[in-house]
């Protein structure tokens, strides 16, 4: 890439770049001068639910603010969570269903169900969730921002991807980086019920060992000596540069 574009800097994981900076900020204090990224309203009930479970047993579903499923999907993935057995916290924002979903026509089993073990909320702080012990893997649409909040986190992932950049970054994560599974554009419950199952229980392990070697990596790269922070300075340096270059003119 540089040999097409010799600037190119690599300053991810911004999130936590961006908690870093914040806290290395002593006057004013950090925690009065974070905020919230979400474009919906959070709700933080779900956190008091995940303290109620053990530590790697909850997988969260969220297919991010743009991606949506049709009803025929939603049940798909619903009855692969549920038949799954593990518990689960899954957010559906307003808008992400589509084709006319009436939950009165929801099988009964599925609710009651998911009345024992699941948690269903409109919108929640992802990255308080995936940084929450009780997480154990993320059903997701493979978004870059999700995808680079839960590598921080060490969480390993299902991925299903929708869109845009969301099916070479669910590819990186299932065959090259092996810190999940790529369900790719299919949508059957034997497969999501499968897939879950592969990253909290049969492949859980393997992928783990994985899943903590980007998270040392992502966090080594946003110290103070770490890439994403030299990165950021020559990113910086090189905008005054610009800057001085263009006054002068």
């Amino acid at each position: 890439m540089r040999k097409l574009c010799p600037n190119i800097y690599t300053i991810g994981p911004l999130h936590s770049l961006h908690k870093t900076k914040l806290m290395a900020n002593k006057n004013p204090p950090w925690q009065e001068t974070t905020y919230s990224n979400s474009v919906w309203k959070e709700d933080k009930n779900c956190m008091l639910w995940l303290d109620k479970h053990d530590p790697k047993t909850v997988i969260y579903v969220s297919i991010g603010s743009l991606a949506t499923m049709t009803v025929e999907q939603l049940l798909e993935i619903w009855y692969g969570v549920v038949n799954s057995g593990k518990p689960f916290l899954w957010v559906r924002r307003p808008g992400s269903i589509t084709g006319g979903y009436d939950k009165s026509r929801v099988p009964i089993e599925l609710l009651e169900r998911t009345k024992e073990i699941g948690c269903i909320v409109e919108w929640a702080p992802q990255e308080d969730v995936l940084a929450h012990r009780a997480i154990g893997g993320f059903l997701t649409h493979s978004g870059w921002n999700s995808t680079m909040e839960s590598i921080v986190e060490g969480v390993p992932m299902v991925c299903w991807p929708h869109h845009a950049d969301q099916q070479m970054n669910s590819r990186f994560v299932g065959e090259v980086w092996k810190i999940g599974v790529d369900m790719k554009d299919t949508c059957d419950r034997l497969l999501v019920e499968k897939a879950v199952r592969d990253i909290m229980d049969s492949k859980h392990n393997a992928i783990t060992q994985s899943t903590n070697t980007w998270a040392s990596l992502a966090k080594e790269s946003i110290t103070e000596i770490g890439s994403s922070s030299i990165h950021l300075g020559r990113l910086i340096d090189y905008i005054l540069a610009m800057t001085m270059s263009s006054t002068r003119m």
